[in-house]
């Protein structure tokens, strides 16, 4: 064989074997990592879970002793509440002559990724702990601290890009007058020591004045911009940031029915809430519409209507007997002011029967109802910052088919906001498709909901329309525009009593109505509630009627 031949295979021979060794070596060094560099890694697999519990395991006996499983967690949710930390990724180990370096990354809010290492001190194959170890890049014995600078405050704007309120958060000011005065909303530092700290997470001064009502608290998280500061170990300078402005929000918001919901309130205490009939955007709001839940009377009857629908209790022409009360648990329910009430399903629905629908609730069932209500956004989330949620009881809380009947005609526990009986209204006017309010325009939103069938919906329509050409909502009519409403007069008082029911107006009596126009091509869905102001189709339907005809007569 030619001896150049042979010296080439014999190296080839030689490097193979030089390779096979050096991955035996790699892998017999990775079979053989020691016990110490497994405790740093389990320490810093078990920080990345925030599972305290586990890194106090891994501690020495006598650094067990110094802190308990609690007061580790409380350190290390300190560190990363004042490093504005969201998330840590623990990185490679090695053994040194003082135990084993750790890589850390904290990823922050306010000072993005953070890298460092933790120098942890090893007995025994344990983490012999210190209090500095919080944190990647402290030394003994020094303490981590954050100063904070907000940005300005970010404007709010309107669907047209017209300015809703402007300014620093110490004197913002709207050009929209009461109008803006009354969407809003104000600014104050945090009154609970849990916002106080949620609001410290965030990277800003606790003291700092946040939204706290209308747009202001709907938006806070957009318009707050990202603070800026100084993240400090003792009296070292670990990393800085600028503080960011948000840009302007440009909100749902339509100007000219902000405007008519507060000529409607009129200064009166209530709420009333505008939503887009189509996609349930938040066209305008005044007062009390989200954050104070009223009894809602016997606007609740769409829910009660609805699912006896749907369980084939009734028809549209189905009949009932004319009376003036029903008797549910030897109690008397007695119609509104007294009145007979009675003939096909429609006509009682437009006319607000109690002794029709308080018993239908009965025969409906508390199970059946409440799913309903459920469906139609009752004891869920609203979805808008701040917001209230409407509410009643679950079923197997509701003790009698007195509470029951109370229930179905709006009574009892049951409380809602203006917000939630114009999505109801919203529900209707799209073919029984519920859509989440939203502010922001353009952003994401919720999958919809479907609440029941098209044909309920439009059975449900040709009723409410009946409730504003003759029934009790006439005072909301836009003839020749329909308009599909309902009335409600909710009793303030404990409406299980037997005096208690009927719907009387008064100082003891709030007025709602809920309603959306035009018919034919739904633009708009309103509700109105005036607290202690009589009855529904005297007070709250002429305020609906200033807000649809803002929107629908231009």
């Amino acid at each position: 064989m030619n001896r150049a031949i042979w010296l080439r295979r014999r190296a080839t021979l030689l490097a193979g074997l030089a390779g096979v060794a050096f991955a035996a070596g790699l892998l017999f060094g990775a079979l053989h990592e020691s016990a110490a560099e497994r405790a740093a890694e389990d320490f810093g697999r078990a920080w990345e879970r925030a599972d305290y519990g586990a890194m106090w395991g891994l501690l020495t006996e006598s650094a067990q002793e110094e802190t308990s499983p609690q007061a580790l967690a409380a350190a290390y949710e300190d560190a990363m509440a004042t490093a504005t930390g969201a998330r840590i990724a623990a990185g490679d180990t090695e053994e040194t002559s003082d135990g084993i370096r750790l890589d850390v990354t904290v990823e922050t809010r306010v000072f993005g990724p953070i890298e460092g290492e933790l120098a942890l001190p090893i007995e025994e194959d344990r983490i012999d702990w210190e209090p500095h170890l919080v944190f990647p890049g402290l030394a003994r014995g020094e303490r981590l601290s954050r100063s904070s600078r907000a940005p300005a405050r970010a404007p709010i704007v309107a669907r047209d890009g017209s300015t809703i309120v402007e300014g620093p958060a110490s004197a913002r000011t709207s050009p929209l007058g009461a109008a803006g005065a009354e969407i809003v909303g104000s600014l104050a530092p945090p009154a609970t020591e849990e916002e106080r700290d949620a609001l410290e997470a965030r990277g800003f001064d606790p003291d700092t004045a946040v939204g706290i009502s209308g747009l202001e608290r709907i938006l806070e998280r957009e318009v707050a911009g990202t603070p800026g500061g100084e993240l400090t170990a003792g009296d070292r300078v670990i990393d800085t940031a600028e503080p960011r402005p948000a840009k302007p929000v440009r909100t749902t918001i339509d100007v000219g029915v902000q405007q008519a919901v507060t000529a409607a309130l009129a200064g009166r205490f209530g709420g009333i809430a505008a939503i887009d009939a189509r996609t349930a955007a938040v066209r305008g709001l005044a007062g009390i519409a989200f954050s104070a839940p009223q009894p809602p009377g016997s606007t609740f009857k769409i829910i009660t209507a609805t699912a006896a629908l749907e369980d084939k209790i009734v028809k549209a022409g189905t009949e009932f007997p004319i009376q003036t009360a029903a008797v549910i648990d030897g109690y008397e329910l007695e119609n509104a002011n007294g009145e007979s009430c009675g003939g096909t399903f429609v006509n009682t629905f437009a006319h607000s029967c109690n002794s029709v629908f308080a018993p239908l609730g009965v025969e409906v069932g508390a199970e059946a109802l409440v799913e309903m209500a459920e469906r139609y956004g009752f004891n869920a989330d609203p979805g808008l910052a701040g917001a209230e949620p409407s509410t009643l009881p679950p079923a197997d809380d509701i003790a009698s088919d007195l509470e029951l009947g109370a229930t179905a005609i709006g009574q009892g526990r049951v409380l809602a906001t203006p917000l939630q009986l114009a999505s109801m209204a919203q529900t209707v006017a799209s073919g029984g498709l519920r859509r989440a309010p939203a502010v922001v325009r353009g952003a994401a939103g919720q999958e919809p909901v479907r609440v029941t069938s098209r044909p309920i919906a439009r059975l449900l329509e040709r009723m409410m329309v009946g409730v504003v050409d003759y029934g009790t909502g006439t005072a909301a009519s836009l003839a020749p525009i329909g308009v599909a409403g309902k009335t409600g007069t909710a009793e303030l008082e404990d409406t299980t009593d037997e005096e208690d029911i009927e719907e009387t107006p008064g100082s003891d009596t709030n007025a709602w109505f809920t309603a959306y126009a035009p018919v034919k091509k739904p633009e708009l869905a309103v509700a109105v509630l005036l607290v202690r102001n009589g009855a529904g189709g005297e007070t709250a339907a002429p305020a609906a009627r200033v807000v649809l005809e803002a929107a629908v007569a231009r």
